[in-house]
């Protein structure tokens, strides 16, 4: 079974006037490519940092018009629910409301030309001064309508301790899931109702899709702990390993990649080995990044602006090589944003009985996978291709 990571976030409600905008990573403008947000020299983690620390971000991100732009950024706060809050920013921002993105490089001995911007954040000159959900706005000339992307962030200020332990649910349909029980003890944090205003949420591998835990109440609350050890709460899917991606080499083909086609002035194609559903296989354990991507190559130093982009050609074939009656097949994992839309959903090819989709990814190592959705398009019913 997979060695998943959790993180639980512990909130004491206290902003509560609200739009309607639900903030989540989205990207606008189809020349930005690899939105790369973490905390400062870690590409497998989350851009999480305390309150009044000097923690680092680091935000990169590829324009593929590969000139030069205005682009700037802000911050906003946003509540336990991700609805921004209708608050000035000079209440939770010191400094300035927006600063420019001043660092920039052209791309260079790379097949593929593009401009890569990158900051460390926060910047002195614009630090959060409350804790909470805040929501990283990008955007051009100054002008916060037109919207480049936006990313999630976490500020934290611990006033709360949290013990957790992982088990086995019981139950058939639970035979491949993991639960999470924890204690959280909350100190001299002082609440009228403890139920209420204390939030819990908790994440499987840093992903805001599968959260769980808003709006459920402690199972006991023991002076100052709160306890969640409910059967059939906090438990989520752990099955397989995620597949796997090396590319970031070009000419040493990794075990996953069947060709690499170049051809001069165009961008090249890697075409790789044909997935299988490995449900009938037995398991095998190997080390993963849990769906998460890194940015990198092999013979270059300078993987920001030395990593090329290809064309990569992923193909999926089912058990009888037919395709689904009622299902929709996805490419999932973080280089794909945990979404099912268009861009995501692989098609069916009649002529080689096997689903396809073609992604333009950066040179690295990626972790994916497939997941199968309801043609209904009731994602709430969907489960992983393992």
């Amino acid at each position: 079974m997979n060695h998943f990571k959790y993180l639980v976030l512990i909130a004491l409600l206290s902003l509560s006037i609200t739009t309607a905008v639900i903030a989540q990573d989205d990207t606008y403008y189809n020349n930005i490519r690899t939105v790369r947000f973490h905390s400062a020299g870690n590409q497998l983690s989350m851009p999480v940092i305390n309150l009044n620390s000097g923690d680092k971000l680091s935000l990169s991100f590829d324009d593929m018009d590969a000139d030069i732009k205005n682009y700037y950024y802000t911050f906003q706060i946003c509540d336990v629910n991700w609805k921004p809050v209708d608050m000035s920013q000079f209440d939770y921002l010191t400094g300035f409301t927006q600063s420019q993105i001043t660092n920039y490089s052209f791309s260079y001995l790379t097949t593929v030309s593009y401009t890569h911007y990158q900051i460390a954040l926060p910047e002195e000159s614009m630090l959060p001064t409350r804790s909470g959900n805040y929501l990283l706005k990008v955007f051009l000339d100054g002008d916060t309508s037109k919207l480049a992307f936006t990313r999630r962030m976490l500020v934290l200020n611990s006033k709360a301790t949290v013990s957790a332990l992982i088990t086995q649910p019981f139950g058939p349909q639970f035979k491949s899931s993991q639960r999470l029980q924890f204690t959280v003890n909350i100190g001299s944090i002082n609440t009228f109702n403890t139920s209420q205003e204390i939030k819990v949420v908790v994440l499987q591998n840093y992903r805001w899709d599968v959260a769980q835990g808003n709006g459920i109440a402690p199972t006991f609350i023991r002076g100052n702990n709160l306890e969640y050890n409910s059967e059939n709460i906090f438990v989520f899917p752990g099955s397989r390993e995620w597949r796997w991606l090396d590319m970031r080499s070009f000419s040493l083909h990794s075990d996953r990649m069947k060709a690499v086609n170049y051809k001069k002035g165009e961008i090249p194609d890697i075409i790789l080995l044909k997935d299988a559903d490995r449900s009938g296989q037995p398991y095998v354990y190997y080390t993963d990044y849990n769906g998460l991507y890194l940015i990198g190559t092999l013979d270059n130093i300078s993987p920001g602006t030395q990593a090329d982009y290809a064309t990569v050609h992923f193909s999926y074939v089912t058990p009888d090589q037919q395709p689904y009656p009622d299902k929709d097949v996805y490419l999932y994992g973080q280089l794909t944003n945990y979404r099912f839309t268009d861009s995501t959903k692989l098609k069916f090819n009649p002529d080689k009985n096997q689903y396809e989709i073609n992604k333009f990814m950066k040179q690295g190592y990626y972790n994916y996978d497939y997941v199968l959705v309801d043609k209904k398009k009731s994602f709430v019913n969907y489960r992983y291709e393992w």
